[in-house]
């Protein structure tokens, strides 16, 4: 049971700090990730939180992925709702000041890179499931037999134009962002002796039977 909690906690430390990195990132004021440009277009289109129109985008991703029959996990699910009201409250809260010029945008923005590496470290190793956007990636790798990198960067290429087209920020951040995320999660994972591949992403389904089963001995 312990093992259980710290599992959990390992979880929900992750989606904190995710939604840190986010919000460190669009506070850089220097453009954002291609996801969250999207994010701010769909907020300003349709008068909502940055953080709901996280949410909602998450969900609708999770309708598509469970209609393509792959495996959601207590992460995906965890992912979908928490960080979205994670980075809402760290917002709305202006608990993280935005950089009004250059040099501090740019040490912003490099700082919520490391810190998503860092969530990333927690979240995955967590084993409870991959996030509804890496599940995308995940399915479509596999219908097309793609590289995963060629994969991620058809979906985050036609999300950034959707997302620009609605009115979210696009600039120098954006590309600081595609170009230094995989590095940035490399230097963690590294420092942090950490295999991603070693860990087996539970299914909702097998977490809820594992917990039914421990509470009965």
């Amino acid at each position: 049971m312990r093992h259980e909690s710290l599992r959990v906690a390992r979880l929900f430390c992750g989606l904190f700090l995710y939604a840190v990195g986010i919000v460190l990132t669009v506070h850089a004021n220097l453009g954002v990730a291609p996801w969250d440009v999207f994010h701010q277009g769909a907020s300003r289109l349709l008068g909502i939180t940055f953080g709901m129109a996280s949410i909602l985008t998450s969900l609708a991703i999770i309708a598509a992925v469970a209609l393509m029959k792959e495996n959601i996990g207590i992460g995906t699910l965890s992912n979908t709702i928490i960080v979205g009201a994670f980075v809402d409250v760290l917002m709305l809260g202006r608990m993280i000041p935005e950089a009004q010029t250059f040099i501090p945008g740019l040490v912003m923005m490099i700082a919520g890179l490391f810190v998503i590496g860092l969530a990333t470290f927690f979240y995955i190793g967590a084993g409870y499931g991959s996030g509804p956007r890496d599940s995308l990636m995940v399915i479509m790798k596999r219908r097309t037999g793609m590289p995963v990198g060629f994969c991620r960067a058809i979906i985050e290429g036609a999300v950034l134009i959707c997302g620009w087209l609605l009115g979210g920020h696009a600039g120098i951040g954006t590309v600081i962002f595609v170009l230094g995320i995989g590095l940035a999660v490399q230097i963690v994972f590294k420092l942090f002796k950490f295999d991603v591949a070693s860990v087996r992403q539970e299914t909702f389904a097998e977490t809820w039977a594992r917990m039914k089963t421990s509470r009965k001995t």
